[in-house]
């Protein structure tokens, strides 16, 4: 499917504080997503902020290349970890950082959003490390929607790290003693059927593990079930919202017969689902409680370092399709590295972004990931990090589709717009509206365009 490219100009039409207001309005955050301070970068010293790893030893091996590269250039090093998620506030800091001229140099980050970040006048241009990166490692993974995220009126303002996708998981066993074949569950509708057929709540055991709170999974979950039915944000232009639709509806009708505690599906429901954060569904189905779920490969690591008994019992599933059959298969970047505006070591922290890409130490830090640190160029998936785990290759292929499915902002470009709704929690706030009975689908749907248009409107996107 081939997808219009947003331009700058049309991003920005309708005021010049467009970006700016967007952020404003998008910055609803919960208590508990808050940054410590960002340390002040200064010339002669390298100051990094990075992500939390899940596994420590990959996050050990991150910060020994950091601290070796600056050891070996004689800088002074200052590196820390940052919350740089949609909900919190690394946005509202780094802008601050910036403004005032003490940025970090150099971050590694996932969820935030660089189209913001570019829009707000954050980011050095690293076009130049990027076109070094793929001299030498071969091009971008096709697979990753990397150049519509990360590279804006043909130069790079973010450097691809780390490729990444969505893992499915079922529960094999569960499946055949119900004589089902996981090959048949092609949509959301197939899954929550066999979810159903594999629960015992007697045996403590549910089918269900899809939570539809505000979180990083709640988030992917809900746009995934939105999109199946057809419901979307806005047009492909990214500019005029188009929630409120019959097919967003459909989706809220289904989602509130999922969760009806009192209907068809409440036996394969665990409890408290409805409230579960990030961390929540990787417990359950580490415990051997529920059949179903999906995120990042971080369940098939850790059962996998773990030697848990239901490593060996996982059904690795592809992207649910769409309910018209159309594919939602592909991957994502799931690191990025930036470089600041303003930041005093531009062209060390070049340098870094470099060092950290050298197979030398990337396939280190790849290898004891368990398939949350997969490499973002072609030819950094050596034979050698394929060998390393049978499912790395299920990674590869997912990250090298030729046309992967946009994502949440589909059938648009991504733009700061749609990352903004994300940051308010919207969408999840108007599936809880339905769930809880507050609101019907057609209610709900109506209370989420209208919020989304106000939205739009505080950042300067003017709707007919």
């Amino acid at each position: 499917m081939k997808i219009r490219k947003i331009s700058r100009r049309e991003m920005l039409r309708g005021t010049a504080a467009t970006s700016a207001g967007l952020v404003a309005a998008g910055a609803g955050i919960p208590a508990f997503a808050q940054d410590a301070d960002l340390p002040v970068g200064s010339s002669g010293k390298l100051t990094v902020i990075h992500r939390t790893e899940y596994f420590a030893a990959a996050q050990d091996l991150f910060r020994e290349t950091v601290e070796n590269f600056a050891a070996a250039n004689g800088a002074e090093l200052d590196i820390s970890t940052t919350n740089a998620e949609a909900f919190g506030d690394f946005m509202g800091k780094m802008t601050a950082a910036v403004q005032a001229g003490n940025p970090p140099d150099i971050a590694y980050t996932s969820n935030v959003s660089i189209t913001q970040m570019n829009l707000l006048g954050l980011l050095e241009d690293v076009s130049d490390v990027v076109e070094e990166a793929i001299k030498k490692y071969g091009n971008v993974m096709p697979g990753i929607n990397a150049e519509v995220n990360g590279k804006f009126d043909g130069k790079w303002m973010a450097i691809p790290f780390i490729a990444g996708t969505t893992g499915y998981y079922m529960r094999g066993d569960k499946l055949a003693e119900k004589n089902i074949d996981p090959a048949s569950l092609l949509t959301f509708g197939d899954r929550r059927e066999a979810a159903l057929a594999i629960s015992d709540p007697d045996g403590e055991f549910w089918g269900w593990g899809q939570t539809p709170n505000q979180s990083g999974d709640g988030y992917g979950f809900l746009n995934l079930v939105v999109m199946a039915f057809g419901g979307h944000y806005t047009d492909e232009s990214g500019m005029i919202v188009q929630f409120d639709s019959p097919e967003t509806v459909a989706a809220f009708e289904w989602l509130k017969e999922t969760y009806d505690r009192g209907g068809k599906y409440a036996a394969m429901l665990p409890p408290g689902v409805e409230s579960w954060g990030d961390i929540s569904n990787n417990e359950a189905y580490l415990a051997d409680k529920i059949g179903y779920t999906h995120n990042a490969f971080s369940i098939y690591a850790q059962a996998n370092r773990d030697n848990n008994p239901v490593f060996k019992k996982i059904a690795l599933l592809p992207a649910p399709t769409a309910n018209n059959g159309d594919s939602r298969d592909g991957g994502n970047v799931n690191g990025w590295l930036t470089i600041f505006k303003g930041a005093p070591n531009v062209d060390l922290a070049k340098q870094m972004a470099l060092d950290l890409l050298d197979p030398a130490n990337f396939t280190k830090m790849s290898e004891v990931a368990g398939g949350l640190f997969m490499p973002a160029y072609e030819n950094l998936w050596t034979d050698e990090l394929l060998a390393a785990d049978p499912n790395f290759a299920i990674i590869k292929e997912q990250c090298s589709v030729p046309e992967p499915f946009i994502g949440a902002s589909w059938p648009a470009q991504p733009n700061a717009a749609i990352d903004a709704i994300r940051a308010q929690g919207i969408l999840e706030q108007t599936v809880g509206n339905v769930i809880s009975g507050r609101m019907t689908p057609a209610e709900a749907a109506t209370d989420g365009h209208n919020k989304i248009v106000q939205l739009f409107e505080e950042g300067g996107i003017a709707q007919p």
